[in-house]
C-alpha cells in the first residue's frame, strides 16, 4: 500500500517523505530495504536509523529528523505491531470438523468453528463459537471455554478447567496438568495428593508453547484477563497470576504464588511457594524471589534485592578478590 494509506490505517502521520512511496511489508532496522517499513523504539538503534534503507521509518514524535521517511508515532512498538497486522495474514481456517476428529455426543461446540485432524473432545465439553482447534488438541471432559478460543497443535486443557474469551494457546501449552503434590506416609513412601481444582484463565490470555498452568489440590489456580505466558512457563497449583501481567520464558511460580498485576516477571526469575508479588513489580532476569515483593518495586539477584543496589553489587563482584588481597596487606600493616 502507498505509505499515506498506511499512515491513515495506523493513525500517524508521515514527515519527510512523499505520500505516494510504495510499502510492501515490514522488517527489522538492520534488513530492511526498499518498499518496507521498519521502527525505532529503543534509542540504541537510532544510528541505525540514519543509514537504514528501509523506504519509512515508524519513530516516536520527538525523534530527531533522518534522511528515510518517517511516520511520528506516540507508541512506536505498538503502530509497527500494527503494521504488521496490515501485511501478514495468518492462514485461514474455514469452519468444520475434520473426519478424524473424535466429539463426544455430548460436547457442545459454537457455530463457526474450525475442528482440525485427529481433535479429541470428551463429554460434556462447551466451547463457545468461532473456536479454532488444531491438529491433535485434547480438551477433558468438563471443560468450559469461551467464543474466539484459539489451540494450536498437541495442545491440551485438561478436566474440569475454565477459560474466557480470546484465549490462545500456543503448540504444546497445558492447561491444568496436575500440580505437584505428594505427602509421605509412615513409611516414607510419596503418596500424591488428588489434584481437586480446576485451572482458570480469564479473557485475551495467551499461554505460549510448552508453558504449564497446573491445577490446584483444593481450591483453583487463576490467570485473570490479559496477562500472558511465555514458554516454558511453569505456574504451580493454586497461584493466581492478575491481570495484564507478563510471565517470561523459563519462570517458575511454586505452588500457592499470588501474583499482582501488571507485573513483569523476565526470563528464568523463579518464586518460591506462597509468597506475594504486589502490583507493578519489576524482576530481571534470573532473579530468586524467596518472599514477599512490595508493589512497585524492581528487584534482581538472588536472594532478590533491590535493583539499584544489586547494580551496585554486581559492579563490585570482579573487584572482590582485588579488595580482599589488599585487606590482608592492610592488616599485616596493622599487625607490625
Amino acid at each position: 500500500m502507498k505509505l499515506s494509506q498506511l499512515a491513515k490505517a495506523l493513525q500517524v502521520r508521515i514527515e519527510n517523505g512523499s505520500p505516494s512511496i510504495e510499502i510492501r511489508g515490514v522488517a527489522g532496522i538492520e534488513e530492511a530495504g526498499e518498499g518496507q517499513i521498519t521502527f525505532v523504539a529503543n534509542p540504541k538503534y537510532a544510528a541505525a536509523a540514519r543509514t537504514t534503507h528501509a523506504s519509512a521509518v515508524i519513530v516516536s514524535e520527538d525523534f530527531p529528523a533522518i534522511p528515510a521517511a518517517m511516520l511520528r508515532s506516540r507508541n512506536p512498538y505498538l503502530t509497527f505491531a500494527q503494521s504488521i497486522e496490515l501485511f501478514y495474514q495468518p492462514p485461514p481456517y474455514a469452519p468444520g470438523i475434520h473426519p478424524t476428529a473424535v466429539i463426544h455426543a455430548s460436547a457442545k461446540i459454537g457455530a463457526n468453528s474450525h475442528i482440525g485432524p485427529y481433535v479429541a473432545v470428551d463429554r460434556d465439553v462447551i466451547i463457545g463459537g468461532h473456536a479454532t482447534l488444531l491438529a491433535h488438541v485434547v480438551i477433558y471432559a468438563g471443560a468450559r471455554i469461551g467464543k474466539n478460543f484459539l489451540a494450536h497443535a498437541h495442545s491440551v486443557v485438561r478436566e474440569h478447567c475454565r477459560l474466557g474469551d480470546n484465549v490462545i494457546l500456543q503448540n504444546g501449552a497445558i492447561v491444568g496438568a496436575d500440580g505437584f503434590g505428594f505427602a509421605k506416609d509412615n513409611d516414607g513412601q510419596w503418596h500424591k495428593i488428588v489434584q481437586s481444582g480446576p485451572a482458570v484463565l480469564g479473557d485475551n490470555v495467551e499461554v505460549q508453547a510448552n508453558a504449564c498452568i497446573d491445577r490446584a489440590s483444593v481450591g483453583e489456580t487463576r490467570i485473570a484477563d490479559g496477562a500472558k505466558i511465555d514458554n516454558l512457563v511453569q505456574v504451580g497449583h493454586g497461584s493466581s497470576v492478575g491481570e495484564n501481567t507478563l510471565l517470561c520464558s523459563q519462570a517458575g511460580l511454586a505452588g500457592s504464588t499470588e501474583v499482582g498485576k501488571n507485573v513483569i516477571l523476565a526470563g528464568q526469575v523463579g518464586v518460591a511457594g506462597h509468597c506475594k508479588i504486589g502490583d507493578g513489580v519489576i524482576a530481571t532476569a534470573q532473579t530468586g524471589i524467596p518472599n514477599d515483593v512490595p508493589a512497585g518495586a524492581v528487584v534482581s539477584g538472588y536472594p532478590a534485592i533491590d535493583n539499584k543496589l544489586w547494580l551496585r553489587c554486581s559492579a563490585a563482584f570482579h573487584r572482590l578478590p582485588e579488595l580482599m588481597k589488599a585487606m590482608r596487606t592492610r592488616g599485616k600493616t596493622t599487625a607490625d
